[in-house]
């Protein structure tokens, strides 16, 4: 099954999920399941049809990852946006989630990320849910502390501080005015 299993660099949301899904079907391969970061074919490619979906992905920004180390990083960017973005988190520490998903020892985790990324993973998880607090802000549904607790804050007040200190405005103070300067989930 592992040689089915293809990784895909920027698959970072729904809409790219459907995107694959709709590359699949329009080159007539068969897949399982396409999730963030990856999709389980039902049988290997050949080399032609490999050759044309790595044409078909590229049009549309994403890549197809071969090599191990990169394979393990896009695992891992794939987790944490899962996490950060499910709604119904279970508030497991992260390295908790990291080991049991990839079964690698957390340091070597940590190192292998942040070696190729310049950046430590609680640095693109705490990265990763400044963005999310942003969009929720800008929808407007939500509380405060109800985003505090859909992100895994301990607290409103705690929120309120990293959000500060990455943007320069408050929650409230940025809910109040029109910006639109969230990041896409793939250049965090």
């Amino acid at each position: 099954m592992e040689k089915n299993r293809i990784q895909i660099k920027n698959v970072v949301c729904q809409r790219c999920i459907m995107t694959v899904k709709g590359i699949l079907d329009k080159l007539e391969i068969p897949y399982v399941k396409v999730d963030l970061g990856e999709a389980v074919l039902k049988r290997e490619l050949s080399r032609s049809e490999r050759k044309i979906l790595e044409e078909e992905f590229s049009q549309v920004g994403f890549e197809i990852i071969q090599d191990r180390e990169k394979r393990l990083i896009n695992m891992i960017k794939s987790l944490i946006i899962d996490e950060v973005y499910s709604e119904d988190s279970l508030n497991t520490k992260l390295s908790t989630i990291l080991t049991a998903k990839l079964n690698f020892d957390y340091s070597h985790i940590t190192h292998v990320f942040t070696e190729s990324e310049g950046q430590s993973i609680q640095k693109y998880y705490n990265a990763l849910r400044i963005e999310s607090a942003k969009e929720l802000l800008g929808y407007d549904e939500l509380g405060i502390a109800e985003i505090a607790d859909r992100l895994g804050y301990s607290t409103p007040a705690y929120l309120s501080t990293s959000f500060k200190k990455a943007t320069g405005y408050t929650p409230s103070e940025y809910r109040g005015l029109d910006l639109h300067d969230r990041k896409s989930l793939d250049s965090v």
